[in-house]
């Protein structure tokens, strides 16, 4: 399993005005401001869009695949996810959603809520079978799984060993495809109309998933505009195969309510909040929970930073579409798990926040960092670049910074010479 990551999440350095407002809000400390222009460490990054979300001057962007992607197939397949859904106003219900991407050429369209739905099916059955270390952990957000896997590796365990619904969508629709039409399945692109950075870095560098069966990820905010008019042109003959529990999935706690005999849950959104929850989970402050969803987005996916709607909107507009639908529309077939379903292997333990070198040189490594760090002010004011005085003191004993890098320790060395010299002057 290739452990090296392509990230979306991408820095214009003309665009930076090395404010520092990234580096405080970036969860792993990927960032730095060195010579006035942001850094992003790519080992470390998630691609949450924190930074994306925080920066005022939009220095940092989501690098998408462009809808003329469509072009290099024979045979292109939109997958929409159920936040999709929450971007469009007097929406009288999913199939027109279907019909606008229809009109704009793709020959088919599938759903992730319909995936969605299974793997809340299967979700249950894993649960209940037993022999899973509970709580389990939703995989669905890439966001929160790389989270855990550079920072909380005692957490890798709980995570549910199930592809997310994207990928579930992509395999059936490709397959399905393929069957049809005779095609070869690279001949066949499957489509994902993003929200959010990660998942865009998930098509190029799945978690738990050997290869993808997702060929590319347009944003939505490229296509929204291109919907508005598809979505007026006459209607095609597209249905909409999703029910309310699919719908769900779009916004906070919809994994974990579409789970229905599950209510041993908890559900957190926002990566501060999922941060606080990790840690409470790896300190077993949280006993009796059966399953976790968490979402690095406010809101869940309709928090993305590719989204158009404001997601307190989207959920309205959700909520709405929910009525008069069925419950679910797909369910699994078989008593059994699909193995189409489970990841291909488990994500290990990223060791990027740790100091590099034997456990001997760690220690020492430690001990210095320790040293350096008793020097400094302790304020975590960003000045030197770092996000805390413990982050600039790990990077000089990475030799990527040095002490003299604090602006604090510096003014005061200034002033310690500027009173120095008017002794110097009142002595003469």
């Amino acid at each position: 399993m290739k452990q090296e990551f392509i990230h979306s999440v991408t820095l214009n350095r003309a665009l930076c005005k090395g404010c520092i407002n990234c580096i405080k809000r970036c969860p792993t400390q990927a960032i730095r401001v060195r010579g006035g222009k942001a850094i992003i460490d790519p080992a470390r990054c998630i691609d949450c869009a924190e930074c994306i979300r925080i920066c005022p001057h939009h220095a940092k962007t989501a690098a998408a695949d462009p809808l003329s992607v469509t072009e290099r197939f024979d045979y292109t397949i939109a997958l929409p996810p159920p936040s999709f859904l929450g971007q469009f106003n007097r929406l009288p219900g999913p199939d027109l959603v279907v019909d606008g991407l229809l009109a704009l050429g793709f020959d088919e369209v599938f759903e992730v809520g319909r995936a969605a739905e299974l793997v809340s099916d299967a979700t249950r059955r894993l649960i209940t079978a037993g022999g899973q270390p509970l709580p389990l952990i939703s995989s669905a957000c890439p966001a929160v799984v790389r989270l855990i896997r550079v920072r909380y590796p005692d957490l890798l365990p709980h995570l549910l060993p199930l592809a997310p619904p994207v990928e579930v969508a992509a395999r059936i629709a490709k397959r399905d495809a393929a069957r049809r039409t005779g095609l070869a399945p690279e001949k066949i692109g499957c489509i994902f109309l993003s929200p959010c950075p990660a998942k865009i870095s998930y098509v190029r560098s799945p978690l738990g998933v050997e290869h993808s069966a997702l060929d590319a990820a347009v944003s939505i905010k490229e296509i929204y505009p291109r919907m508005l008019w598809a979505m007026k042109q006459t209607p095609s003959e597209g249905k909409s195969q999703i029910g309310r529990a699919g719908v769900r999935w779009g916004e906070s706690t919809g994994e974990s309510i579409s789970l229905r005999a599950v209510d041993d849950y908890l559900a957190a959104d926002g990566i501060e909040n999922v941060i606080r929850v990790l840690e409470d989970l790896e300190d077993e402050k949280l006993p009796g929970l059966r399953f976790v969803e968490l979402n690095a987005c406010a809101g869940g996916c309709v928090g993305g930073v590719l989204q158009v709607e404001n997601p307190f909107i989207a959920k309205a507009k959700m909520k709405q579409l929910r009525r008069g639908l069925p419950e679910a529309r797909s369910r699994l077939s078989s008593r059994q798990v699909p193995d189409f379903m489970r990841w291909d292997a488990p994500p290990v333990y990223a060791p990027v926040m740790e100091l590099e070198g034997t456990r001997a040189e760690q220690m020492e490594k430690y001990s210095r960092l320790r040293e350096i760090l008793a020097r400094l002010p302790g304020l975590d004011c960003g000045g030197c670049g770092a996000p805390s005085c413990e982050a600039l003191a790990e990077d000089v004993v990475r030799g990527r910074a040095k002490p003299e890098d604090c602006t604090v320790l510096m003014r005061r060395r200034l002033e310690e010479l500027l009173q120095e010299r008017s002794r110097n002057d009142d002595q003469s």
